[in-house]
């Protein structure tokens, strides 16, 4: 019935028209016996459905005049010589009015069609508005929460980094006190000395998390500069390959060629990717596949970090930019929220896609920069 519906206007016209003719010829040929008149509806209705008003009403004048000529041929001998155009002139009026009505029909389907489709797409749009109003938001709380953050962290950075610095001379002038009484009662210091580099070894381990933090509380505003992306991550992952064989992780890169330039911070963007690529590293300590690669969509530039790594669950998903939470061992939990602030800042955002046992994916969206 569809194809039916579908055909074009000149194959619905003839194959119409040799309806008519079949239907009168078995009018003519049956007689008076059987009434086939109803039967011209049928390819009127076709017709004008399909081809329109215009052409259902010539096909309304071809059903009529097929209808007389049959009945005329036929022989029957009506009491009154007029009588077959009066009928022939009725069954025209019939069909006229069927056609009027079918073409009402068509017009109310059209109408609701197109109501139909305009309010699916605002709907559509509706949904999309939404959806990006409740990214836009979930933004704003992450980034107070790591504006609050990162204020704590500077403070508390700074009230810890100066006895730091005392521990470390003091750790100093133990080292050389363990030294001179090893040489004055002639033991050995070596067990003195194991201790003090264990201490030093922590105390570094605690300045290191210390600069971390104020790392992410001082994070600059970008200066944003045209960067042809492609180019400056080709040229940045060269200089990783040799960390990733000893990793016994494999590269891909799957660079979009029609991509153009993005208005950003060399320096800031390739310290977010580098913190995607080697969390991805991490998360693949026996070594597997690690696939780096960019495409264009509409005006957004994708950069795209994926590995077939352990993965995450929904509900580390859903914190992995969280500030402070880590599903690594000795992890404090910052390198994903710094990713995060400085695709903010740039003025796009991150999504992550992971199942647990199959990998993760990490997308950044930046804006592109036109040429003018």
């Amino acid at each position: 019935m569809q194809a039916l519906l579908s055909v074009s206007k000149p194959i619905a016209v003839v194959l119409v028209s040799a309806l008519l003719l079949l239907i009168g010829f078995l009018d003519y040929v049956t007689g008076r016996d059987f009434a086939l008149s109803a039967f011209y509806l049928l390819p009127i209705c076709w017709a004008a459905w399909v081809a329109g008003r215009g052409v259902g009403i010539l096909l309304a004048i071809a059903g009529a005049v097929t209808w007389f000529v049959a009945d005329v041929m036929s022989g029957f001998i009506y009491p009154h010589p007029l009588i077959p155009y009066w009928n022939a002139l009725m069954l025209f009026v019939l069909f006229l009015v069927v056609v009027h009505l079918l073409m009402a029909v068509r017009t109310a389907k059209d109408h609701l069609e197109e109501t139909l489709h305009l309010r699916t797409d605002a709907l559509h749009t509706l949904q999309a508005e939404i959806k990006e109003r409740k990214r836009l938001e979930a933004a704003n709380l992450q980034a107070e929460r790591l504006s609050m953050v990162g204020k704590m962290a500077a403070q508390v950075a700074h009230e810890v980094r100066n006895p730091l610095g005392s521990i470390t001379l003091n750790l100093d002038l133990i080292h050389k006190e363990i030294d001179r009484l090893a040489e004055d009662h002639g033991h050995s210091p070596d067990e003195g000395r194991v201790l003090i580099k264990e201490m030093r070894e922590e105390v570094c381990r605690i300045g290191r998390v210390i600069e971390d933090y104020l790392q992410f509380a001082r994070l600059p505003k970008p200066h944003r500069q045209p960067l042809a992306l492609n180019a400056f991550l080709d040229q940045k992952l060269a200089f990783l390959s040799s960390e990733l064989e000893r990793a016994n992780v494999k590269l891909r890169t799957h660079f979009d060629p029609g991509l153009t330039t993005v208005n950003a911070d060399a320096d800031q963007l390739w310290q977010a990717m580098l913190n995607l690529i080697r969390n991805s590293r991490e998360a693949m300590p026996g070594g597997g596949r690690l696939t780096v690669g960019t495409r264009r969509d509409g005006g957004q530039a994708l950069l795209l970090v994926s590995d077939n790594g352990k993965g995450m669950t929904d509900e580390q998903r859903q914190q992995v930019f969280t500030p402070f939470f880590t599903t690594k061992e000795k992890g404090i939990g910052l390198g994903m929220a710094l990713v995060h602030q400085i695709v903010t800042e740039h003025g796009g955002h991150i999504e992550c896609e992971s199942a647990s046992g199959k990998g993760s994916t990490f997308t950044i969206f930046l804006p592109l920069q036109e040429k003018p």
